[in-house]
């Protein structure tokens, strides 16, 4: 069950809502527990388990640390409760990657490989144990209180509108949310607003560019000519970026039907102008986690200029293993860490002098040409489609665009295209939000601020605009079409 199945978008969330607005207050964190445990284990089955036994033991981690007051104690408690969640993760997302490594490194030693059965990666555990370390770690540096109260620490790791793809909520962000908060009108109508848009950027636009994508990343290399690569990286470039944070805004718009606010996930980073730039604007929760948590703790940039690089390094090598067990995205972590260093060592400053369009051009170039290695299965494949966009691959007299992408898919690849600039941000922002910020009067509250004529046009023009969206989207799921969800196998 996703986002963009028909069972949750006419039988789940209609029944979590009505009966989360219908119960008395104090029992609504219950019922949206329950309506969690429901969603995860609807897909799961048996491993939902696995995401109840770090519920208990991180809670009971967080009860430790809370209560005691020597530092020596502490600080194993925290050394525990890191070490089970990552090995949790390690265990089930990586052993069959260091197994598949260890047993071509016996090869060469003339020694048999190592039988095991890797086991199935539970959904969503990547996000779920940076959840867990977020709040053992926050509680540590008493930077967040510990969570006594069970029903809302389990509330906290397993809420369902980030529970399987983010975005990840750090637990300092969110801790007095799950005890108080206000559920207003303007809130639920924002995050309705929220939730289509991100349903029409899902099943619209990242859909069809996917199929796209995948017809082309599915050619032998022999008939993939530069034009035809060039096609497929562009449809894909856009249908991560549309399909991840289609999820973002449609877990934003969830949470705030039951009150609780997320910060921002992606800030249009196609628009960025460095890769520095770039990794400010996506998937930014993400960012901040392995900011707030592995890079200061490094040391961040406060030391020599040597250290500063193999912090970079390590994040984006740990970086790139959190995305997936294959080396593919340990290179595209790897590339991204490497024009990171490149810009920190002066290269920005050469940038900074370049036309604005020769910066973007720059970055884009470099954002795609990484997202081949996110692409591709293996390094074979990512290192032959790389061939084959600078000219190395097959050979075609005349590319022939409609072998792939029909006049309807065009208009998705335009459409796209405008959905990843700022453009975009006049269907997803709350209007309200910026009539009052165009107002210049901070202290007036929203609701005496004046709509006037100009401003009920505007809301009856958003208004139509999401409704055939939303019209056209639940369409789309109805008749059961191409319907992936990108960052599920995360």
């Amino acid at each position: 069950m996703n986002f963009c199945s028909p069972i949750f978008l006419f039988l789940f969330s209609p029944i979590i809502i009505v009966v989360y607005w219908t119960v008395p207050r104090q029992l609504r964190n219950t019922v949206l527990l329950v309506g969690s445990l429901i969603f995860y284990a609807w897909g799961e089955g048996f491993f939902f388990l696995v995401m109840l036994g770090s519920i208990v033991w991180n809670w009971l981690f967080g009860l430790a640390l809370q209560r005691r007051d020597d530092q020596w104690t502490r600080h194993a408690v925290l050394v525990a409760a890191v070490a089970l969640n990552v090995g949790l993760l390690v265990f089930f997302k990586y052993s069959g990657f260091l197994l598949t490594n260890l047993n071509d490194i016996l090869a060469t030693a003339g020694v048999g490989p190592v039988e095991v059965i890797a086991p199935h990666l539970p959904l969503g555990i990547s996000f779920f144990t940076f959840h867990s370390l977020s709040y053992v770690v926050d509680v540590y540096r008493r930077v967040a209180i510990a969570q006594t109260n069970p029903i809302r620490f389990a509330l906290y790791i397993s809420f369902f509108p980030q529970l399987i793809a983010g975005p990840i909520v750090r637990y300092h962000d969110i801790y007095r949310q799950l005890g108080t908060r206000a559920v207003t009108l303007d809130l639920v109508a924002s995050g309705t607003e929220r939730f289509l848009t991100g349903l029409g950027k899902k099943m619209l636009l990242a859909n069809p560019l996917g199929e796209v994508a995948d017809r082309i990343f599915a050619l032998p290399i022999d008939q993939l000519d530069a034009p035809t690569a060039w096609l497929g990286i562009a449809c894909y470039t856009l249908q991560i970026y549309l399909d991840f944070s289609a999820y973002s805004d449609m877990a934003i718009g969830l949470a705030r039907a039951f009150g609780f606010t997320f910060l921002e996930n992606f800030n249009y980073p196609y628009v960025a102008q460095s890769i520095q730039e770039f990794w400010r604007r996506w998937h930014i929760s993400l960012s901040n986690w392995f900011r707030d948590y592995l890079y200061i703790p490094l040391g961040g940039n406060r030391g020599s200029s040597a250290r500063t690089y193999f912090n970079l390094v390590v994040v984006f090598l740990l970086c790139g293993l959190w995305h997936g067990a294959n080396w593919t995205f340990v290179i595209w972590g790897l590339l991204h860490g490497f024009f990171l260093i490149v810009e920190r060592a002066g290269f920005s400053h050469v940038l900074q002098r370049l036309p604005r369009v020769l910066r973007h051009f720059y970055t884009l170039l470099v954002v795609m040409i990484t997202w081949v290695f996110f692409r591709s299965t293996d390094l074979a494949q990512a290192l032959s489609y790389l061939r084959a966009l600078f000219g190395q691959g097959g050979e075609t007299v005349t590319f022939d665009y409609t072998r792939f992408i029909d006049s309807q898919g065009l208009l998705c690849l335009c459409l796209g295209a405008l959905a990843s600039t700022s453009l975009f941000s006049q269907l997803t922002a709350d209007w309200r939000c910026r009539r009052k910020q165009i107002s210049g009067k901070p202290g007036v509250p929203i609701e005496v601020l004046s709509i006037g004529a100009d401003g009920a046009a505007v809301l009856g023009l958003r208004f139509s605009l999401l409704a055939g969206i939303a019209l056209l989207a639940a369409s789309r799921v109805a008749a059961g079409t191409y319907n992936p969800f990108i960052y599920f196998r995360f």
